[in-house]
């Protein structure tokens, strides 16, 4: 499959209709610039050396230069270079709750959105680590399985929204199940789980789970996000989300849940600002752990294609300035027939 790096270079084709545009527009001055001089069938026959057609051929073979350099400029890249790397490290499971009550505001611009960008940042300053993430509600799902690939981690965080997970609540035992299910068999004593929430759980016994993590060796850290006097969750239009009893329903950080989580799981709980979200120091955190080795195929680069079609353009200049506008051109020995002609 090609795609295009800059793709906005095509816009260059464009101009191709208006080259022939012009050029009609040219011969048509021509001709009436003639028929100042007299009749065309007493005036052709004066020109012997003169040809129509081929301006419209030299015209044509500039247009396919020009279509071959945009698609060059545009970068088309073909596929995809993977390559195998040994490195170093620990495997992380970032569960990223996606419930409606992550759209509340008390974060710029909702908490969801928020946790986001704190993961992105956190996938840029990552080197030699492994990363998955899983999304969760009422239930939970694998979003990223573990990698070491971090363009894909990225590609797939932008696509997370509340709608990812149908069935809505907050199941956080169930996301720290899926989590343990997910890790790589060789990362025994080098694997960690990172809880994102605002910590209201309506669905299980999520320290039950974290204890269960714990005995396998995973500790679980939670970061909470939101506020204690909790905000109300936009439902849309500018609407505000009510109960069966029309009350807008306000969601409030559980800060006793996720810290009682993170000791059963023998992690730490630290709650999430606008400006420190908390998710690096945790990974610090995580990074004492003992390291372990494994290979991984990981997406280097797409294989760039823009030479050949710079080639072609090259090609069809070359033909557009050896191909004259008089009849008589000899491809390979332009001068051949003029010699002939002033000889006789």
């Amino acid at each position: 499959m090609i795609q295009f790096a800059q793709i906005e270079y095509l816009a260059l084709i464009l101009i191709i209709p208006f080259l022939f545009i012009f050029h009609g527009l040219y011969r048509r001055s021509r001709r009436k610039r003639l028929e100042k001089f007299g009749d065309l069938k007493l005036i052709t026959p004066l020109m012997p050396h003169a040809s129509r057609a081929r301006g419209w051929i030299k015209i044509t073979l500039y247009s396919f230069a020009i279509f071959f350099f945009a698609i060059g400029l545009s970068r088309p890249q073909l596929g995809a270079r993977l390559k195998e790397v040994e490195t170093r490290g620990v495997e992380i499971m970032i569960a990223l709750d996606v419930s409606n009550s992550m759209l509340a505001e008390d974060y710029s611009p909702n908490r969801l959105e928020r946790a986001k960008l704190a993961i992105s940042r956190l996938v840029d300053k990552l080197r030699d680590d492994r990363i998955g993430l899983i999304v969760f509600a009422g239930k939970s799902f694998v979003q990223l399985p573990i990698t070491a690939d971090y363009v894909s981690a990225k590609i797939f965080l932008n696509s997370i929204t509340t709608g990812s997970v149908p069935v809505q609540g907050t199941a956080i035992g169930d996301a720290i199940n899926t989590a343990i299910k997910g890790f790589s068999l060789e990362s025994q004593n080098s694997r960690a789980i990172v809880i994102i929430t605002d910590g209201e759980n309506h669905e299980d016994d999520p320290v039950a789970a974290a204890k269960s993590a714990l005995d396998l060796g995973i500790p679980v850290y939670t970061i909470g996000i939101g506020t204690e006097g909790g905000k109300p969750i936009p439902a849309g239009n500018g609407e505000l989300l009510k109960d069966k009893e029309g009350n807008i329903v306000v969601t409030k950080l559980d800060e006793a849940a996720l810290s009682a989580i993170a000791e059963a799981g023998g992690g730490a709980y630290l709650r999430a600002g606008n400006s420190d979200f908390g998710l690096e120091a945790i990974v610090d955190k995580i990074h004492n752990m003992d390291k372990q080795s494994y290979k991984s195929v990981v997406f280097e680069d797409f294989d760039e294609q823009y030479m050949y079609f710079f080639a072609i353009a090259l090609f069809f200049l070359l033909l557009e300035f050896m191909v004259g506008e008089r009849r008589g051109f000899n491809l390979f020995n332009p001068g051949a027939r003029a010699y002939r002609s002033v000889k006789k």
